[in-house]
């Protein structure tokens, strides 16, 4: 992995803490609970991203991927052909959940969760994208028995605010800004309170591309432009389609003035953040490598999320062949993730199945791990 800017606090010493640039596989040992997660739709962003970098002249095509993205037509019957086709390939983990239970025998299981469109539904305002208490209890008891994070592109503060569980992992803007639970475990000796922090750096460079992209797409109704402290969002769900084109090439003038910043797209979302090589994958193996499970068999993640951006992570768990993704959307996309549900509801559903596994772990794990969190 590569060497980034990390913050370790030392839980015997609150008040110290300490900044270094170290390889993180050196530096971490195991914080006893840790996971992420996240997701959106799956369309081909490279060719997007090179169309957009190359000049206005192929934003059209941009526009059009922007569409794709976000499908609200009725289906013909090809696609429903195509759609019940994709979910011979991609079956409801809910009615698989017996495989899922039977994967995961005698291993211990982490949870990673977006949070848009899989802890919560997409709404018109990103600021009101709030989970319901149902939801909010499921997290709380899955995170009972497993170690528990939220992985979301949005920035952590605004997260954890959504979510109000001091027992979880967030991780933030796609991965680049994590930090381990304030209301932990015993603080055993030898371990750490993680802070991570990937692109310090570009934090001065981003407040300005946050300025000039809300100078730009100002005269653009409905545009809405969201700090995600080491990303930036455009939400463009609140856009008329026919300004669409508007709005990419408002953009592309902004993010043409930064070489070291990229685009990525979501669910009706442009995403600008910087050119390193972090994603949520990334995030998935720091987590795991920070518990301990870097090179373990003994593992077995669950990833639940909605996103394009969460596809690195399916990639890491189907490259790793450990563990499951599970993709969130109700149409048919190119994804990595092995399972799928059709909307946040039946994550809720699901997440309480997990909750009845943890009851039941006890007569599969028998690893100091989870003795450990059954005694919370």
């Amino acid at each position: 992995m590569t060497k980034q800017n990390v913050v370790v606090s030392d839980c015997s010493s609150r008040s110290g803490m300490v900044t270094v640039a170290a390889s993180t596989s050196a530096l971490f040992s195991p914080p006893e609970a840790l996971a992420a997660l996240g997701g959106h739709i799956a369309m081909s962003e490279k060719k997007l991203l090179k169309r957009l970098e190359a000049g206005g002249g192929r934003v059209n095509a941009w526009v059009d991927s922007m569409r794709d993205s976000s499908p609200s037509r009725i289906k013909s019957t090809t696609e429903k052909e195509e759609q019940s086709s994709w979910i011979l390939r991609h079956p409801s983990a809910l009615r698989k959940f017996g495989q899922i239970i039977s994967a995961s025998k005698g291993k211990q299981i982490v949870m990673f969760l977006d949070y848009d469109g899989t802890l919560s539904p997409i709404v018109e305002d990103p600021d009101r994208a709030f989970m319901s208490r149902e939801m909010r209890e499921v997290v709380r008891d899955v995170a009972r028995y497993f170690p528990t994070a939220i992985v979301s592109g949005r920035c952590r503060a605004k997260v954890y605010k959504f979510v109000r569980l001091a027992e979880l992992y967030y991780a933030g803007s796609h991965g680049m800004d994590i930090k381990g639970p304030s209301k932990s475990r015993k603080c055993n000796k030898g371990n750490q309170a993680v802070i991570f922090q990937a692109a310090t750096e570009f934090l001065p460079m981003i407040h300005e591309a946050h300025k000039a992209l809300l100078e730009k797409t100002n005269s653009i109704p409905g545009a809405k432009v969201e700090n995600n402290k080491f990303c930036l969002s455009v939400h463009f769900r609140c856009v008329d389609e026919k300004r669409w084109a508007a709005l990419a090439e408002q953009v592309r003038l902004v993010i043409s003035a930064y070489p070291k910043l990229k685009l990525t797209q979501g669910r009706k979302v442009l995403e600008i953040r910087p050119i390193i090589k972090w994603d949520k994958g990334k995030a998935l193996e720091f987590l795991l490598e920070s518990l301990g499970y870097a090179s373990s068999s003994d593992v077995f993640p669950v990833y639940i999320g909605d996103d394009q951006t969460d596809e690195d992570a399916f990639k890491v768990l189907r490259n790793r062949g450990q563990g499951f993704g599970i993709l969130v959307s109700r149409v048919a996309k190119e994804t990595s993730a092995t399972y799928s549900l059709q909307e946040p509801s039946e994550a809720g559903l699901f997440n309480p199945n997990m909750h009845l596994l943890g009851n039941f772990c006890g007569y599969w794990w028998t690893g100091k791990d989870y003795h450990c969190m059954q005694g919370q």
